[in-house]
């Protein structure tokens, strides 16, 4: 999937009050009885608060909830006490996850919101991966875990594209988080995101001259960002990864990183929805697992995005040969992906967490629609698989 870019923020939501403003009226000629009335009235208003006060007290000693963010009902003293959703289940290894609004260069990611989708997200797996460092995401994913206390551990990502300076200016983001959130939640971090795929191209060959090109390219910055973590005494702490498209890597690269990320999308094979499940596995297992197997480190190895569009936003591209967008689909990938590979032991990363309108509006096509949730965070209808991991 192309890698994110920009998500418009939405706005906050307004706080409308209105004020009872009492003007004194002034003059000799007032009488008793207008006065009498006002103090009747001030009296009535004051009773009036007094009453709204208690009544207000009780009830939040009957609830604490109310809505941080608009969807998840928590504490607004306390993200950790929040409501629980019955109908999410932390059924799935992984999710993709980037933050709402953080996309260079028009940052707007805000903490209530980051805060709410790690509240989402934790009733739904253990882990997620990121996929930059830009506009402060690093640090809004972290303290928001530490803020909802959740079990949560993510997989940090540093973007790299031709120039020094995104990988840097990155690079530094995470280092500083590091910095200031220890290690504890932090699973890994993945320098780069289907740099292979955009340097080679869709018909390359990511073992021929432009592969190797590419390849020695990262392999500098992954060993740039070893050289950060044995500055800060992290060298065996955190694992050094790698993510791009499952037909892109080779072996220099996998013998840099401790871990390889593959993207395998069913959709893009023009598979059927009822084969979808058995192809992804069989690529995984037979084109990454068995090429990491030759490298002389063994890296793990990871599905880093997989699963099925909903909708298209046009009617040419509803289809990919066999392949159908739809949310009846999207539920039959649920109901034979997700459980199975957690019984057989595939570590995957479900794409994705919701709807990403900065895709539609730049792709079109199915390419903002592969959500569990919707943009505005409402489940689709859908059931989601109840094989909690322990």
């Amino acid at each position: 999937m192309p890698s994110p870019s920009y998500h418009a923020v939405q706005p906050d939501m307004l706080d409308e009050r209105s004020d009872w403003l009492r003007k004194q009226q002034r003059g000799s000629t007032r009488t008793k009885r207008i006065i009498y009335i006002g103090v009747a009235f001030l009296l009535a208003a004051i009773i009036a608060i007094a009453v709204g006060v208690t009544v207000s007290n009780n009830n939040k000693h009957k609830t604490s909830l109310s809505s941080t963010a608009g969807t998840v009902h928590s504490d607004p003293n306390d993200p950790s006490k929040f409501d629980k959703d019955p109908r999410l289940h932390r059924s799935f290894y992984g999710f993709a996850y980037t933050p709402l609004g953080a996309q260079m260069p028009s940052c707007g990611a805000t903490q209530a919101n980051v805060t709410e989708d790690i509240q989402l997200l934790s009733q739904l797996t253990p882990r997620i991966r990121i996929y930059g460092a830009d506009c402060n995401q690093t640090a809004l994913v972290l303290q928001a875990i530490q803020d909802t206390k959740v079990d949560m551990q993510v997989y940090l990502g540093i973007f790299v594209d031709d120039t020094d300076t995104v990988y840097t200016r990155q690079r530094d983001a995470v280092k500083k988080a590091i910095q200031d959130y220890g290690t504890d939640h932090i699973a890994g971090v993945t320098v780069g995101n289907e740099f292979m795929l955009n340097a080679v191209g869709d018909n390359g060959d990511a073992t021929g001259a432009a592969g190797i090109k590419a390849a020695t390219y990262l392999d500098n910055k992954i060993a740039d960002f070893r050289s950060t973590l044995k500055s800060m005494n992290l060298a065996k702490t955190i694992p050094v990864g790698v993510a791009d498209a499952g037909s892109y890597f080779n072996l220099q690269l996998l013998s840099a990183v401790d871990y390889g990320m593959a993207n395998i999308h069913p959709w893009f094979a023009l598979t059927t929805i009822n084969d979808a499940a058995g192809w992804t596995y069989d690529f995984f297992q037979n084109t990454n697992v068995a090429q990491a197997a030759n490298a002389p480190n063994h890296p793990d190895l990871y599905i880093a995005e997989t699963g099925w569009p909903t909708k298209s936003s046009d009617a040419a591209h509803a289809s990919n040969g066999a392949a159908t967008a739809s949310v009846a689909n999207l539920q039959t990938f649920l109901d034979t992906f997700v459980c199975q590979s957690n019984a057989n032991g595939t570590k995957y990363f479900f794409f994705e967490f919701f709807d990403e309108a900065w895709k539609d509006a730049q792709f079109g096509g199915v390419e903002g629609w592969w959500g569990i949730f919707d943009g505005n965070k409402k489940l689709k209808n859908v059931t989601i698989p109840n094989c909690v991991l322990s």
